[in-house]
């Protein structure tokens, strides 16, 4: 009994989206049982047992307004925690390869196989983001070497499994390897690596690119965000998987989504400068404080925990040590818990990242989500949402 994982009645209301009161219909009608724990008053509930039951309930609960469920076998968020595939992420994360959660993500199996793309795809790719104004972002240089690889895959448009997520380790490699180098170009062939001197002219570390690595694990999904959902609506309609990424990264570039990142790395230096507590009060004035808090972690989002970890084993100056701390102690006093934004930040600061690196970090590292869903979405009815506009415009004119 002492193994086993007990929840909440709390817990289990949000795991099976439900009424407190409902749970202990469950308890009644013999489908639930309570748990008692000695020298606790309250009753607790099985993992297993709730996870059977969610399984059940909500495989067959109605759809409201006739919209079809996305459902997933890839990520669970519960009890606090994000979960690959059962496994949990924040503890996977500082000691597994991307490459290697990516396979597991789109198969299943874990191997710690190399990624690769052809050098005739990488150069075009390249080439064709370079003619890019010199004010774009790198973040911008993405869609368009994703085109790139689109164009030159003639089995673009083959949407078996196998297919998918054989393209997927080169459609990574190229969304790395075309970017422009600003650091030397690597030795090693991990993904991290190569990102690395993409991203800053700073030297690799061991245990820069350990928590890079981790950044990359951390971010590979997180269940149906926005783009995520905008990934699965382009798979529906039969989009080729190179085409549902670019609908995901359109979606990712939004100021609430992935391109968050800016701002938390502009509000760290504005505490470097003028110290945390007016670092949020200048922030605090747009009515968001970007980098804390997260509606699915009210106890702390475990991917900012585990990345800020790795970030304070790198070599990190006082002042940006200090900084970074204050932000959390000041923001704590307001009740916000860093999120994992916050940490890619702290991780672009201590390793001379530009503000655009968080973007260009979550992107990659979302891919290898998207990927999977998007196999998921393929092998479900196509065209399949379709809501309700629910109008409230002016009436048509009579005829």
């Amino acid at each position: 009994m002492a193994e086993e994982q007990l929840l909440t009645t709390a817990e289990v209301a949000h795991r099976l989206r439900i009424k407190p009161e409902t749970i202990y219909a469950y308890v009644s009608r013999g489908l639930l049982a309570r748990v008692k724990v000695p020298g606790e008053r309250t009753s607790r509930f099985r993992l297993a047992d709730v996870e059977r039951l969610a399984a059940r309930t909500q495989a067959t609960r109605p759809e409201r307004d006739a919209a079809p469920a996305m459902r997933t076998a890839t990520t669970l968020i519960a009890y606090g925690r994000l979960h690959y595939r059962g496994l949990d992420v924040a503890t996977l994360a500082p000691v597994t390869p991307f490459e290697e959660i990516a396979r597991w993500l789109w198969t299943g199996e874990r191997r710690r196989e190399p990624f690769a793309t052809s050098a005739e795809t990488v150069d075009t790719a390249r080439r064709a983001s370079s003619h890019l104004p010199a004010q774009a972002r790198l973040f911008d240089r993405l869609p368009v070497i994703v085109a790139v690889a689109a164009a030159m895959d003639p089995l673009r448009f083959d949407l078996a499994p196998a297919t998918v997520t054989a393209l997927a380790p080169a459609l990574l490699s190229s969304m790395v390897d075309a970017l422009p180098l600003a650091g030397e170009s690597p030795a090693d062939d991990a993904l991290a690596a190569r990102l690395w001197p993409r991203l800053t002219g700073t030297p690799a570390s061991t245990a820069g690119l350990r928590a890079l690595n981790a950044a990359l694990v951390l971010l590979a999904d997180h269940d149906l965000a926005a783009s995520t959902i905008a990934v699965r609506v382009a798979a529906s309609t039969r989009a080729n998987p190179y085409a549902a990424v670019l609908a995901g990264l359109g979606a990712l570039d939004g100021p609430m989504h992935g391109a968050v990142g800016s701002s938390v790395h502009r509000m760290v230096e504005v505490a470097l400068r003028d110290g945390a507590p007016a670092a949020i009060a200048e922030w605090l004035r747009t009515g968001a404080l970007p980098g804390f808090g997260h509606s699915l972690y009210p106890d702390g989002d475990p991917r900012g925990a585990a990345l800020l970890d790795l970030v304070a084993e790198l070599p990190t100056e006082g002042e940006l040590r200090r900084a970074v701390d204050d932000l959390i102690a000041t923001a704590a006093r307001r009740g916000a818990l860093p999120n994992v934004d916050l940490a890619v930040a702290a991780l672009a600061h201590a390793t001379g990242m530009g503000p655009g690196a968080a973007e260009v970090i979550f992107a990659v590292a979302r891919t290898a989500g998207w990927i999977a869903h998007i196999v998921e979405e393929y092998a479900q009815p196509s065209n399949r949402f379709r809501w309700s506009s629910g109008y409230t415009g002016p009436p048509p004119e009579s005829t």
